[in-house]
């Protein structure tokens, strides 16, 4: 752009005989300046508050997960296939399938658990860890970059169109869990998981919201 600037600017010079300042030139002088500076401005970034916007948009998500656990000493993968739900603000539900039967409800600080016709309840903030790990999806899923913040140090990268959220964590408990945690995207909706814990074991989630 700038070196096309440049031409159009020689050939002005020629016009206008040389190097003298000609009328022609001084019209043109200023808007050149503005194209230049311009030209040298970087595309606007896609930033965090961007991200938290699109996802804030979306009140109610449901979509179906496949989940891939990566144990050591096991040859091949453990799979888990589902659903997920989300109800703005702080409503998640993580129903699976398969290979059983159970379900993860979590509302507000209250965990219930379900599964093989029995139920446990308690509150996430008596489980600092479990805490960290819904919040990551939750606030995510809501859009909320404070509530994200406060448990980890986001980076992002990408666009819009494809994003990639990588998330450290800042308490010194969850970070003794967990080694690596991204979710990915596509506009407001999340599209994968992937959590690298201490000791090696590792599990990659792909969802598919339901349209």
């Amino acid at each position: 752009m700038i070196s096309g600037l440049k031409t159009r600017l020689d050939a002005l010079r020629r016009r206008s005989g040389g190097g003298t300042r000609s009328s022609a030139m001084r019209g043109v002088s200023i808007p050149l300046a503005a194209l230049l500076w311009l030209a040298a401005v970087p595309a606007w970034a896609f930033d965090l508050p961007e991200l938290m916007g699109l996802l804030a948009k979306r009140q109610h998500a449901e979509a179906r997960f496949v989940e891939q656990r990566h144990v050591r000493g096991f040859d091949g993968p453990l799979n888990a296939a589902g659903t997920l739900s989300f109800t703005a603000p702080d409503r998640l539900v993580r129903r699976t399938t398969s290979p059983r039967a159970e379900t993860m409800a979590v509302d507000g600080n209250n965990l219930t658990l379900t599964r093989g016709g029995r139920t446990r309840s308690m509150t996430l903030d008596s489980v600092p860890e479990l805490l960290g790990l819904v919040e990551a999806m939750r606030a995510t899923l809501a859009g909320n970059g404070t509530v994200l913040e406060r448990y980890f140090k986001p980076t992002l990268g990408g666009s819009a169109a494809q994003w990639t959220l990588d998330l450290a964590p800042v308490d010194a408990r969850l970070a003794q869990q967990i080694d690596a945690f991204r979710l990915s995207g596509s506009g407001g909706e999340v599209l994968g998981v992937e959590m690298q814990f201490r000791g090696g074991d590792r599990s990659v989630m792909t969802i598919s919201p339901d349209r």
